[in-house]
Parts: structure tokens; C-alpha cells; sequence
């Protein structure tokens, strides 16, 4: 691309300069009224300079401010879908998310699960358009801010005279002592805290220049926030699981890769005291028991140093804590808080085994519902577990199935072998069934009956750990600094420069321009110079009059 030297100082400008970065001097009509674009000081953006490869084709397409928008109201309209159901993080624990959107919220809920939307923030495509949101504000910044940083640097004091007369605020005076009158102008400037710079009897008086800056560094704090936002999907970066621990039981603390466990010692529920006064108004509305808070007494646990990795490894204590709704274990950035409880959940059960050829008792065994072992020895008989069912249900298939893991409706085929055919018996057992199966319906020669239960208290609790807290804080802070630079702040300029006996007066402003206007109203009132036009309300009063003309 050809470079631009301005005929009138001859300074070499890059091309797609729309003013002089030197003097001033608008490129293009000279003799044009239209008022200069003040915006990016008329310099070259590589934006608007560079398209013939596709980095140039990349660059101008993401440093667009339309294609920014239109990245904004798409992430806008996928972050609100996201909201229309719960995300799977939010369901219910144990929930299978498969069942859990269908059976609650209908068909509408199915679609919205089959779709992918349940966990729609953490999705490639979503992940997608927050990286193509990032990319076009750092372009988009870049290809801003350079150049008017380079244009607001290397300034002049002196500028053309078409600089001057195509700036709004314009005007020209006639003065008797120009000396004397850019001399207190000088003074009166200064006073109200411009930076006033001198150059051949000219003034350039120039304010908040630092506060141009504001929208890029308002973006610079959006990155860091959407970079803390993105890290939230990389390992270790953030944490929120759930897990359930059943009195008496240690268990490993999801999200620590086996670094840390649990120790449920207790599990308590405390309810208000139904002679109290302050709460008699509560409890007779509602007869439900009311609870005042729910405890886990916790010992956390770490690997012993040496041991082998597997289940039956060492553990060494590290610390005890009482974990309560708004009392939190917190240890090594990860913090664990009491959320849900589940009272007399089913942990074993029992059985008798009865022969009925001799109606003699075999004997019984128990059966640990959350490990339950393959087989139990009665005298001489072996009973063993063909299928377990913790949560039994019959699938769409007319199968037996389980919906999860937990022992909420245990169901047994049970398997023995009676020894004086070598037959292979079954009998299925649950809650309120038991019969045999067998394909000719005969009956079995063992019949199996419940001899027990045992219940315990499980508590539910949530492991949270969050390192992307300091980039959201960090990038929060520094977009408001921005927002706040940016938007109280008028960045302001004032030139007066002398025609022979003439003064003239330029100036410009980014925002607020009746501050400028009472600016250069202290300037008239104690020189000789003029009031300047504002030429925005000349072209107005143009237009009007040329539409008056029309309408006669």
C-alpha cells in the first residue's frame, strides 16, 4: 500500500490516513464544510487498509463492530435458552439426567436433554462463541487503540487551517493585542486544569486525555472475566459435586483425585422446640416438623505417605470439622457444605432360608446393601446373588432393571442348588414380593423370607472449590474502573492559534460539550475572542430554512 505525504508539511503518513497525524491537514476535499470524524483522530486502521490475505480478511472481519454485536445477541440468546430448564449441575443428586428432564418436564424437557441444552455453558459450540467474543473485543481493541494512541501522542499544537474550520465548535476574532489576549487565555486554561502546550504563539490546551482510554480498559477487564468464565471447564480450575456419605462410612471427596476422604462419624437433625413461643405460629400453620439445622460430625482423611493405591490403603487424619448449612469444612481451597440429608436409609437386610421337603430353618444371612457379596454359606448350603437391584424397576423392555445405585427398593434373585436333583433354584425377593421363578411354575424346594432390617442416616454434601474466583474479581474490577474512566470523563481539546490579527478557536470534546462551551465562555469573557459557533446548530438551522424554502 502507498504511503500518503501531506503537500503541506510533508510528513509521510501510512496509508488510509484521513488526516495528517502532523498537521492536521484533512486528506481528500480540502475546501469540504463536513465536519471532520474526530473519533480515531482520521487515522489509518489496518481494518481499513489491509484485505488481500485471509489474516487480513480474518482481522477485518472479527475487528468489525457489527459482527461484535451480533457474537453479543447470540451468546445472549444460547445463555438465556440455557435458563429455561435447570442445568444438570442444578438437578436433584442421583438423578439420572436422561429420565430426570423428560419425567419432569415433559416432552418439551426430553427435547432439551436429547439437544445437548442441559449442560449447554460447558458445550464445544458454546465454549465456541465465547472464544469468538474474546477474539473480536482483543481485535477489535488492537485495531483501535494503536493507532489513536500513536495520533493523541504525536500531536501538534500548530494545525491546518481546514483542521480548524472543520472542527464543530469553531470561530474566528478580531483582537487589538493578540499577544496579551493568548497570554491570559493561556492563564485562564490553566486554572481550570488543562495541560496548556505552546508552539509558535500558538496554544493547544488539552484535559482528561487518559480518559479515552476507558472502553479499552474496559475491555481489557471483559477478557480477564471471560478468560476466569472459561476456566471453569479446564480440570482442577473449579469444582462443584455432590456426594453422599452414609454414617460410619469414608468415602473419597470427589474432585480431589484421591487426595482427600470423608469420614461421616454422625449424622444429626435438630428440630425447634415446640414449647417455644417464637415458633408456635409457624408450627400451627404447617403440622410438618420443622428443623432448626442438620449436622455431620466429618473427619477428613489423606492418603498415608507410602501406602498403595487401591481401596484397603492407609489413611491419616487431618482434621475434624462439624459441617452445618452455614458452617463449611473448609481445607486446601476446597470447602464442603452441608445441603441434603436422607434419614434411615436401608443398609442391610436379612434373610431365612426354610427347606420346605423337612420345614426346617437353613439358617439365615445378611446382606450389606451397598456392598453385598456374591454368595452366603447356610451349614452346608451355598446361597448366592444371580442379580441385585438396589432401586428395582421393570424397564420399558419388561426387564427387571434399577433406576440408580441407592437401596431405596432392594430387589434379590436369589440362586440355590438343591442337592438331590443338581437343579438351580431362583426366588426373587423384595419389598412385599416373594416368589419363585421357575419355568414350569413348580415350587422351589427353599423358601426365602425377610428375618431383619437395618437403617442409617446419610448426609448430603456439596464439594466446591473455585480458582477462578480471583480473574472474575480481578476482571470485574477492571471493567467497571473503565466503565467508570470512560463514562464520567470527557476527554477535551481546545486550540487557539493567531491569523495575523485574528484569533481563532477550535475545539473538541468525546462526550459532554456544554462543559467545553462554559469552558471557552470564561476564555470570551475575560478576552477579546468571540463566542465560536457551534456549526452542528448552523447545519440545523440550514436544514431548516432550506426545508421552509421548499414548503413556500
Amino acid at each position: 500500500m502507498k504511503e500518503i505525504k501531506c503537500d503541506n508539511c510533508g510528513h509521510i503518513n501510512p496509508y488510509g490516513t484521513e488526516v495528517c497525524g502532523s498537521c492536521g491537514k484533512p486528506f481528500g476535499n480540502e475546501d469540504s464544510s463536513r465536519l471532520l470524524n474526530m473519533r480515531y483522530e482520521g487515522a489509518a486502521r489496518r481494518s481499513q487498509t489491509y484485505n488481500k490475505s485471509i489474516i487480513d480478511k480474518i482481522w477485518n472481519f472479527f475487528s468489525s463492530v457489527k459482527v461484535g454485536i451480533g457474537i453479543i445477541i447470540v451468546t445472549l440468546i444460547a445463555s438465556s435458552i440455557g435458563t429455561i430448564f435447570p442445568q444438570e449441575m442444578f438437578i436433584p443428586p442421583g438423578e439420572d439426567p436422561a429420565t430426570f428432564y423428560a419425567e419432569e418436564h415433559g416432552a418439551l424437557g426430553q427435547i432439551y436433554y436429547s439437544l445437548g441444552l442441559h449442560n449447554l455453558y460447558g458445550s464445544w459450540w458454546y465454549m465456541l462463541l465465547i472464544a469468538a467474543l474474546g477474539t473480536s473485543i482483543i481485535i477489535a481493541s488492537i485495531d483501535r487503540f494503536f493507532p489513536l494512541y500513536k495520533a493523541l501522542k504525536h500531536q501538534r499544537v500548530t494545525r491546518h487551517q481546514s483542521f480548524m474550520k472543520r472542527q464543530r465548535i469553531f470561530g474566528t476574532s478580531n483582537v487589538n493585542e493578540v499577544d496579551t489576549t493568548m497570554e491570559k487565555a493561556q492563564g485562564i486554561l490553566k486554572k481550570k486544569r488543562y495541560n496548556v502546550f505552546e508552539e509558535n504563539g500558538n496554544i493547544l490546551a488539552e484535559k482528561n486525555r487518559w480518559a479515552r482510554w476507558g472502553p479499552y480498559v474496559n475491555h481489557i477487564g471483559l477478557i480477564i472475566f471471560l478468560i476466569g468464565a472459561s476456566l471453569r471447564f479446564f480440570p482442577g480450575m473449579y469444582i462443584d459435586e455432590n456426594v453422599w456419605v452414609r454414617e460410619g462410612e469414608t468415602t473419597v471427596i470427589p474432585g480431589t483425585s484421591g487426595d482427600y476422604y470423608i469420614e461421616n462419624l454422625a449424622f444429626t437433625v435438630d428440630f425447634y422446640d415446640e414449647d417455644d413461643e417464637r415458633y408456635q405460629a409457624v408450627m400451627e400453620e404447617n403440622d410438618e416438623e420443622h428443623i432448626e439445622t442438620f449436622h455431620t460430625d466429618a473427619v477428613l482423611y489423606t492418603p498415608a505417605e507410602g501406602s498403595t493405591v487401591g481401596l484397603d490403603q492407609e489413611l491419616e487424619e487431618v482434621d475434624r470439622h462439624g459441617i452445618e448449612v452455614n458452617d463449611s469444612f473448609d481445607f486446601d481451597g476446597y470447602s464442603l457444605y452441608q445441603v441434603d440429608y436422607k434419614m434411615n436409609e436401608l443398609k442391610e437386610m436379612s434373610f431365612e432360608v426354610e427347606d420346605r421337603e423337612t420345614n426346617d430353618v437353613l439358617g439365615s444371612f445378611t446382606v450389606d446393601l451397598n456392598d453385598p457379596d456374591d454368595g452366603y454359606t447356610l451349614d452346608d448350603e451355598q446361597v448366592r446373588i444371580h442379580s441385585y437391584f438396589p432401586n428395582f424397576v421393570i424397564n420399558e423392555d419388561g426387564v427387571p432393571s434399577t433406576e440408580n445405585n441407592v437401596p431405596d427398593n432392594p430387589g434379590f434373585i436369589f440362586e440355590m442348588e438343591d442337592p438331590d436333583t443338581g437343579d438351580l433354584e431362583h426366588t426373587f425377593l423384595g419389598i412385599q414380593a416373594n416368589y419363585d421363578v421357575s419355568p414350569d411354575d413348580e415350587e422351589n424346594r427353599y423358601e426365602f423370607s425377610f428375618d431383619g432390617i437395618e437403617t442409617n442416616n446419610v448426609t448430603g454434601l456439596t464439594v466446591r472449590k473455585d480458582n477462578t474466583l480471583p480473574f472474575l474479581i480481578v476482571g470485574g474490577s477492571i471493567f467497571l474502573i473503565g466503565l467508570v474512566q470512560g463514562s464520567y470523563w470527557p476527554h477535551r481539546r481546545i486550540w487557539l492559534q493567531r491569523k495575523n490579527d485574528e484569533v481563532w478557536l477550535a475545539a473538541h470534546t468525546n462526550k459532554n460539550w456544554e462543559s467545553l462551551k462554559k469552558d471557552i465562555d470564561a476564555i470570551s469573557e475575560e478576552t477579546e475572542v468571540t463566542t465560536p459557533q457551534d456549526q452542528t446548530d448552523e447545519e440545523h438551522e440550514k436544514s431548516e430554512s432550506q426545508e421552509n424554502n421548499l414548503h413556500s
